[in-house]
């Protein structure tokens, strides 16, 4: 049953943890004991061999996706030559690196995915980008006992429904659910007035599942809003005219997408020339999320740039977070651009996986095997660029607190940033208060919601009383 309770939209703000001007976001790493990435290892215990240490690194190469995807082998490939530099994991084993590219479509992914472990051998997966393909090849990992950390693959589907019960698959993306959450209470706190909604999202699972979880938390944070326009285009769509003019003809107060990637610049620059930033407040859950340089300088200011999973290059900041600005300046100098979060992601999966092998290590010697090393993982924690990042024991789902802000433009940069320095915009929230705790009920566990996060919510969340 869903709680009636009310209570004002300042409070259950508070009660979630809401922080404005990004304070505490980095600060959650100071807990748990977490190493940071840069910290010596140990002398490793025993015999090492010296083999080559093979990892099968699936993402977006070509295509529309490839905005997102060139970046996570940018920071995978830097993650490894890191490592190599130090004579490799444990001071032995070198990172060898075989890649594949995942616009192949699911069914082909999973073939390689199968040749990789049978015929290549590898000894970790790691990468994948679409939501519609870590379902699919989730099952298989578990299959083929290959331990398995994904980068992104976000869908709440994944351990809800596909991989229910994970032994080798890991993910250290925030969960998908969270985006669209994210998306609500920074609506809810930036233009807690806006009434009437119009929403534009790519028609597949992330565009479906932010869709719901953002208008399942606006219901309760700001009641009373209306729904007037829906769009519903495929994904890699390029021209977005009809949905502009259907989206304006409704006139509503606020727009909100998960076009991310390629699409996402295609819908921008096709709605400034009808002028719908002019029009409306405009929220999004990845406008930020593909290369940063990618947005150009045409790119409005004050729109709700969301970037999924707690990272943009300029945040946490250089002066709260010293391990981002190390990580930028490294990847700045070795790709002569600016990381996304999709590089974060790629770049941390490595490093907790050797974090694993080096405790695994110190305590049985030698090379460990995977039982030792999935131990590590569960409930382990780690100071990444994006903050600090915690690996759930329950669900192996990776957890950092969200993050969003307002776009805009700055000296030094030929791209919209985030403004930093701006204490008014950039919102966070702890994840713990926008993502079911663990072992709640999963679909069809004494429920039929979509996701366990959207049956928490309506059986846990208040509404906000109508301003």
């Amino acid at each position: 049953m869903e709680k009636t309770l009310t209570t004002s939209r300042r409070g259950f703000l508070n009660t979630l943890g809401v922080a404005v001007g990004g304070a505490g976001v980095a600060s959650a790493g100071l807990i748990g004991g977490a190493r940071v990435l840069e910290a010596a290892q140990e002398p490793a215990k025993g015999r090492i061999p010296d083999t080559p240490f093979k990892v099968g690194h699936m993402t977006f190469l070509t295509s529309a996706a490839a905005v997102l995807g060139e970046p996570s082998l940018k920071g995978h490939t830097m993650a490894a030559e890191e490592i190599n530099a130090q004579g490799g994991l444990l001071g032995k084993r070198k990172i060898e690196t075989i890649t594949a590219d995942e616009a192949a479509g699911t069914d082909a992914n999973v073939k390689e995915l199968r040749r990789m472990k049978l015929d290549a051998n590898i000894d970790l997966f790691t990468g994948v980008i679409s939501s519609g393909n870590s379902p699919a090849l989730g099952p298989v990992a578990e299959e083929l006992s290959v331990l398995t950390i994904l980068t992104d693959g976000c869908t709440d589907f994944l351990f809800d429904k596909a991989d229910p019960n994970p032994k080798y698959v890991f993910r250290v993306t925030n969960i998908q659910s969270a985006d669209g959450i994210t998306a609500a209470v920074g609506v809810a706190q930036t233009w807690p007035h806006v009434r009437k909604i119009a929403h534009i999202h790519p028609d597949y699972a992330y565009g479906r599942n932010a869709f719901e979880h953002f208008t399942l938390a606006l219901e309760r944070l700001i009641p009373g809003t209306e729904v007037v326009s829906e769009s519903w285009p495929k994904l890699f769509t390029t021209d977005f005219t009809a949905h502009i003019t259907k989206i304006m003809s409704a006139q509503p107060d606020l727009l909100v997408s998960s076009v991310w990637g390629g699409d996402y610049i295609a819908l921008y620059k096709q709605a400034l020339r009808y002028g719908l930033f002019d029009k409306m407040k405009v929220a999004t859950t990845l406008a930020f999320g593909g290369y940063p340089h990618a947005i150009g300088k045409d790119h409005p200011e004050g729109v709700l740039a969301g970037v999924h999973a707690n990272y943009h290059f300029l945040y946490p900041s250089a002066e709260r977070w010293p391990i981002n600005k190390g990580f930028v300046e490294r990847y700045h100098k070795r790709w002569k651009e600016y990381p996304s979060f999709e590089s974060d992601g790629a770049y941390t999966a490595l490093y907790l996986y050797k974090q694993a092998v080096e405790k695994a290590n110190q305590l049985v010697g030698g090379w460990p095997d995977d039982e030792a090393i999935i131990a590590m993982l569960e409930g382990a924690g780690i100071d990444a660029p994006a903050g600090y990042l915690y690996i759930r024991a329950d669900n192996h789902q990776g957890y950092k607190d969200a993050v969003t802000g307002l776009s805009k433009n700055l000296p030094g940069y030929d791209f919209p940033v985030w403004p930093v320095w701006d204490p008014a915009s950039i919102v966070s929230i702890p994840i713990r208060s926008i993502t079911a705790p663990p072992n709640w009920p999963k679909p069809g566990e004494g429920h039929n919601e979509s996701t366990a996060a959207a049956d928490w919510i309506k059986k846990t969340w208040p509404a906000a009383a109508k301003a």
